[in-house]
């Protein structure tokens, strides 16, 4: 695709998706746009929270009653015990941590329920935000990497969402209710218990602050490595034809060496806080049994405060090691929400929906360029000055070294790409003022680069286009040269293209060809459209072409310029220029430029 190659250049591979020495954006900024993100789901959210720390209040209770049945039992241990209270405060436990149990399952149902919709408009959001960015955008970001901020970033958000949110505010809860409990039986106890604990806080506070420059780094490594993969998987028989497989890996392992030591590090200090606060947690404990054993001895508290205490001390520095593990996954969360938010920040296309539309039926197909003016970059201008009429029912050819933007007059007229200079008109309409769509409709298009999906055969040749018949598609493909062939796969038209399927570069353009046929557009482009057939195969798609551009006005882009002898205009291209123009027989009488591109075909030095 001769004009595309020099912004191609720019790309830089799946490394230049990310500057991985950028600095981190803060904590605060990306949780703040998820939250005002999840407005319209913040009534089901809250209610679930409040579920969660109503069945938090429930288990804080529990060791209450349980102290009251231990001081029941060693007061009657010296005479009778009174089973009735002992029963009536089991039943009442029982009842209580039923009720838990079922507010704990409305709330995780409900937490479910809403995550599974935040991910599928996330995912959504995102697909639509893909189809509205400026196709400048993929020139400078890897396909692996967008593609990995659509699946592994809202999957991280989902995740913290699903098991991190409720957990971290139902610790919270916890933690003041046990707090609270403890104050209420014993203030020296207690006192005990937080400054153990205090430090093991303080301990988790200075890991949080380093952990989060290395879970960004593990979110943009990891939209490194998808971009490889997706590049060299896209690529491997280039690849293979150039022994490129040690590179290939060398770059992988440079790559997979990053993620594994951002993975690493950002692991290894989310995974000491559990270790670290279960330490502090048992120094905690110990501290609590030995000054509760002093003060039992002078009758200050009796065996069911130790009981409850003991228990309380648990609950008390466990929301602690929760805290913490949320903390982590939060800072996980908000890695991934920066590299969302900044996709869908990214600028898109001018709305052009208030633009006009022109009736597909009733364009003839007069074309004009008048002083085009564009470059994929300020910096680097690649269409200066270009001037054409063309004809309704014309066939161009358009030729020109690779570089001379051939495909970049292609893209323009396409309106991929919004023009620096100048104007592009169809029967003297600008087509700044039709809609993109509008535009695609009016021109079908075969490219250098076969696209087919998996799919039958059918639906790759009708693709996107209603109401068209068996017979249509036939004949479509008898047109192309490809009928027989299909009929001798196993199912026809019906057989299934996967990657499995052993078709030929010649054989999917021919593919493609009948799909243009099928658009029945009344302006067509072929971008190298026979690059990839045989010569013999050629000659039988020529005749085809021939029967394709009658009646339409038809832009060829073509290396081999014996292909487009019979084009009623050829342009020829020079950096972004025409230097020449006329019929085939012409420009060879001029013995300029194009003559030596044709006569260089034959040229056996």
């Amino acid at each position: 695709m001769g004009g595309n190659n020099s912004r191609r250049g720019n790309r830089g591979g799946p490394m230049g998706a990310h500057n991985i020495g950028d600095k981190p954006e803060n904590l605060g900024r990306p949780l703040g746009q998820l939250v005002r993100y999840l407005k319209r789901y913040l009534p089901a959210i809250i209610a679930a929270v409040l579920m969660a720390a109503a069945g938090t209040v429930i288990r804080i209770i529990g060791p209450n009653k349980l102290r009251e049945i231990t001081d029941i039992v060693v007061e009657g241990m010296a005479g009778k015990i009174d089973t009735d209270a002992v029963t009536g405060i089991g039943l009442m436990l029982v009842t209580l941590y039923a009720a838990g149990f079922v507010l704990n399952y409305v709330q995780g149902f409900i937490m479910n329920t809403v995550t599974q919709k935040i991910g599928f408009r996330m995912r959504s959001e995102a697909s639509g935000k893909i189809n509205r960015l400026p196709l400048k955008y993929f020139d400078s970001n890897s396909f692996g990497d967008v593609m990995s901020r659509v699946t592994n970033d809202v999957d991280a958000i989902l995740q913290t969402l699903t098991h991190g949110l409720v957990q971290v505010l139902a610790a919270v809860t916890m933690f003041i209710g046990s707090l609270i409990m403890m104050f209420s039986i014993n203030v020296t106890m207690t006192l005990s218990a937080v400054a153990a604990t205090a430090v093991g806080f303080a301990g988790m506070m200075l890991i949080m602050g380093k952990t989060q420059k290395y879970f960004k780094a593990q979110q943009d490594h990891l939209g490194e490595i998808n971009g490889h993969i997706e590049e060299i998987y896209s690529g491997h028989t280039a690849v293979k034809a150039y022994n490129a497989e040690n590179s290939a890996k060398q770059t992988f392992r440079e790559i997979n060496d990053k993620l594994k030591v951002s993975g690493l590090k950002s692991q290894f200090l989310s995974g000491i806080m559990m270790p670290l606060m279960m330490f502090i947690g048992n120094l905690g404990y110990v501290a609590v049994c030995v000054v509760g054993a002093a003060m039992t001895f002078d009758g200050k508290v009796t065996i069911g405060d130790i009981v409850a205490f003991m228990i309380y001390i648990r609950l008390f520095t466990q929301p602690l090691s929760t805290m913490a593990q949320t903390g982590v996954a939060l800072q996980s969360m908000a890695a991934a929400g920066e590299r969302i938010f900044k996709f869908m920040a990214e600028p898109e296309l001018p709305d052009d929906s208030s633009n006009a539309s022109v009736p597909v039926d009733t364009v003839k197909g007069n074309v004009e360029f008048k002083n085009v003016r564009f470059g994929y970059t300020k910096e680097k201008i690649i269409i200066r000055n270009f001037s054409a009429t063309v004809k309704a029912g014309q066939k161009i050819a358009i030729v020109g070294p690779t570089g001379a933007g051939k495909t970049t007059m292609v893209n323009l007229l396409m309106k991929f790409y919004d023009l620096d200079g100048g104007g592009i008109y169809i029967d003297g309409v600008p087509i700044s003022s039709l809609k993109r769509s509008n535009v695609s409709d009016l021109f079908c298009m075969v490219l250098q680069d076969t696209w087919l999906f998996e799919g039958t055969i059918k639906e790759n040749i009708i693709y996107n286009k209603e109401g068209v018949t068996d017979k249509e598609v036939r004949d479509a493909c008898k047109t192309a040269g490809i009928d027989h062939f299909i009929k001798t796969l196993h199912c026809g038209y019906d057989t299934v293209l996967t990657d499995n399927d052993s078709l030929s570069a010649g054989q999917k353009q021919l593919l493609t060809i009948a799909r243009a046929m099928i658009e029945n557009s009344p302006m067509l482009i072929l971008d190298e459209a026979t690059s990839s057939i045989d010569t013999r195969t050629e000659l039988l798609i020529q005749a085809a072409m021939d029967k394709l551009t009658v009646g339409r006005t038809s832009f060829i882009i073509a290396h081999r310029l014996s292909t487009i002898k019979n084009a009623d205009l050829i342009l020829v291209m020079k950096d972004g220029d025409i230097i020449e123009n006329g019929t085939h027989t012409g420009l060879l009488e001029q013995d300029g430029f194009y003559a030596q591109l044709y006569n260089s075909q034959f040229d056996s030095h």
